[in-house]
């Protein structure tokens, strides 16, 4: 099996989204021509605290750059169509730092209690 080894980057772009973090790539082959690499980094948090990456990685070449644009295009374009631009799983975590909120300061058990002072009883 013929080991792999990375070019240097000609050009980088990096995204952070949350745990996530893409990296688009720029990388010349031995032929001086240029690929594209995009790596998926997740982090994984361990009970102790300690952490470790999850990476994956595909390579795009120049002769698949258009159908991948398209394929790409319509995949996200029938995402959107079909579900919108609001991500589900944050609304959810609104929905749950609320409900946390509520029950901590201000649910209904606690707004029928009067403020009391030792002094007046």
């Amino acid at each position: 099996m013929a080991e792999r080894v990375e070019q240097e980057e000609i050009f980088s772009q990096v995204l952070r989204a949350g745990r996530r973090t893409y990296f688009f790539d720029v990388r010349a082959t031995k032929a001086d021509d240029y690929y594209l690499t995009v790596t998926e980094s997740k982090k994984f948090t361990h009970d102790d605290g300690s952490f470790h990456y999850q990476k994956h990685k595909i390579y795009l070449y120049k002769e698949d750059f258009s159908d991948f644009h398209e394929m790409l295009k319509k995949a996200t374009d029938y995402i959107i169509s079909e579900k919108g631009n609001e991500v589900i799983s944050e609304r959810h975590q609104k929905d749950f730092k609320k409900e946390e909120n509520t029950d901590i300061e201000g649910s209904d058990d606690t707004k029928n209690f009067t403020d009391v002072s030792f002094d007046d009883i």
